[in-house]
């Protein structure tokens, strides 16, 4: 039985035109134009039979019209012209085989003029929503909460969908993101063979617990202290991971005279010491295919052993029993220099501290069995979520980029037949993957996403981006997006982006982003069968968010010797 048997008189009025999939209405009676709500939906007649058009209220206006008089004595008449802006997103077929009231996001049809535009409320309503959320649940489905139109119905997304055509999850400060986030991943975590890698740059994920959740941490100093291993839960990067690009955007600085001898240099010594160490390990196979992009151990003492003994070279002077300073003779003073900071910063000890262990061949393995294996027996979680709060800012971008293009690199080198997908959750999207890059360290990472961006789906990684500022967010990350859950957004820039990242048809929908309550978001994409708005159901672990209740907190008690203690921490690099 059809949902919608609606009668003429229940009519709000008929179709005055009709473009493309946009549509006036002219409303006559006055008290049904006042029913009329901006974001509701309403169903026109379709001109196939057995159809109904399905559309979103965009504007209900009045407009006085003057009616010239017959008489030049008489005076001026005025008559109302009520009218309201329908824009068409989809079909209701009353029957398609043994189905019946069967949603698509397609018109097969537009209304004819004069054809009766009915008001989606009530029990038709409610009717309405079953069917869309019936249609979405399918073995596929992912939960964010209840429809605000109509809360007995729960929204649905499709899973399969959601992930295939990479997400977008924002909202300002305070907006409910997070808890978004969160109720997604604990989704995620109940999938039996679950694959994916959040990247926590504040530890706000730390308190979702489970057993498909498990938690890593960058290593710190503390962490390198107390000699914490993976099996702790302790993530060290070692150096010899990074690309060659990424090697001279952390040592060479591009200002100095000598740089480009020094990448040159760099690259050179790099490969020996790749090859010295795959000729002392046996491994023939491998050297004879590797190149300096790829991921083999090298000892970087050596290296910078190397390094000075160019940086000192004497060569033969033109009179026989003299020398002279050899070609690179000083030139690679400043780079050595800062190599040695690095490598005696504690702060970069994930990268350069790691002990014996990470230079052995098959640390590899063991970082990628942990960042993209599947829940196992050894209790490990599909979801893995990383923290990187003691990672230093200046090079964020490269060790977020350096863990993002290790998911895709041994995704790529997956035979087809046996490959598993991975999705990255990119938590504080704006720090590492900028609208503006302002360093090279930008320029890697900015490359390593935006080719996962458009090359993921291939190979079976996704990326959902979340942010709370969409606006400084690369613009070709986000136009690979193809599904939106915008919670409120304040600042005109953000909005400005979300609007035209949407479909012209629904432009004006989003004019809603700085009105939607805490938790509730506006839903568009390939997953969501209806653009909608949606309460966000509170996920069953909150995220420490680290909102404060400012007000209240001053009127209770200080903790004592609190200053002291951060003072300490600060200065040891380590949270106690």
């Amino acid at each position: 039985m059809t949902i919608f048997n609606f009668n003429d008189n229940e009519a709000l009025g008929k179709v005055a035109s009709v473009d493309t999939a946009t549509v006036i209405v002219e409303v006559n009676d006055a008290e049904q134009l006042k029913r009329l709500q901006v974001n509701r939906l309403a169903v026109l007649q379709s001109s196939k039979p057995g159809q109904h058009l399905i559309g979103v209220i965009n504007q209900v206006t009045r407009k006085k019209l003057i009616v010239s008089p017959i008489d030049e004595n008489d005076e001026e008449q005025y008559s109302e012209q009520n009218l309201c802006k329908v824009s068409l997103i989809g079909s209701l077929i009353d029957a398609d085989g043994t189905k019946r009231n069967v949603f698509r996001r397609t018109l097969e049809s537009v209304p004819e003029i004069d054809a009766n535009c009915f008001a989606l409320e009530g029990e038709k309503l409610t009717s309405f929503m079953r069917v869309i959320s019936h249609a979405e649940a399918d073995g596929n489905s992912l939960t964010l909460g209840k429809y605000t139109l109509d809360e007995n119905a729960v929204a649905y997304l499709n899973g399969n969908k959601f992930f295939q055509r990479h997400a977008f999850i924002g909202g300002s400060t305070g907006a409910g993101k997070s808890w978004a986030t969160a109720r997604i991943i604990e989704q995620v975590a109940e999938l039996k063979n679950s694959n994916a890698i959040v990247f926590d740059l504040h530890g706000e994920y730390s308190p979702l617990k489970g057993d498909g959740i498990s938690h890593y941490k960058v290593a710190g100093p503390g962490d390198i202290d107390a000699k914490r291993t993976l099996a702790d839960g302790a993530i060290y990067l070692p150096y010899w991971l990074l690309s060659y690009e990424a090697l001279v955007s952390l040592f060479v600085d591009r200002s100095d005279q000598n740089a480009p001898n020094q990448a040159m240099l760099m690259a050179r010594e790099v490969n020996v010491a790749k090859t010295n160490y795959l000729t002392a390990g046996g491994y023939k196979d491998i050297l004879d295919n590797f190149t300096i992009d790829s991921p083999v151990p090298f000892d970087l003492t050596k290296l910078l052993q190397s390094l000075n003994d160019i940086n000192v070279e004497q060569v033969p002077g033109a009179r026989a029993g003299t020398t002279k300073a050899g070609e690179f003779n000083g030139k690679l003073s400043r780079m050595i220099s800062r190599l040695e900071n690095k490598i005696s910063d504690r702060r970069l000890g994930f990268l350069f501290q790691g002990g014996d262990d990470v230079l052995k061949f098959d640390w590899l393995n063991r970082l990628a069995d942990a960042l993209l294996g599947c829940n196992d027996e050894k209790g490990n979680g599909g979801v893995k979520i990383i923290n990187f709060s003691e990672v230093p800012s200046d090079v964020l971008p490269l060790i977020v980029s350096l863990v993002a293009r290790l998911a895709f690199s041994v995704q790529q080198w997956t035979p087809s037949d046996t490959r598993h997908p991975v999705a990255i959750f990119c938590d504080e999207a704006h720090l590492y993957i900028p609208n503006r890059n302002t360093a090279a360290t930008d320029d890697i990472s900015i490359q390593i996403f935006e080719r996962i961006a458009k090359e993921g789906r291939k190979y079976g990684v996704s990326l959902v981006v979340i942010t709370q500022r969409p606006s400084e967010v690369n613009k070709t990350i986000l136009s690979q997006c193809s599904n939106f859950v915008a919670m409120r957004l304040t600042n005109s820039d953000d909005q400005a982006v979300i609007k035209k990242l949407l479909p012209d048809s629904l432009g004006g929908f989003s004019d809603i982003l700085p009105t939607l309550d805490t938790g509730e978001a506006l839903v568009v994409g390939d997953a969501s069968l209806l653009p909608s708005r949606i309460r966000i159901d509170e996920p069953i672990n909150k995220p420490d968010s680290g909102t404060i209740d400012f007000w209240k907190e001053w009127q209770g008690e200080v903790t004592k010797g609190r200053l002291g203690t951060a003072v300490d921490n600060w200065r040891k690099q380590s949270i106690q």
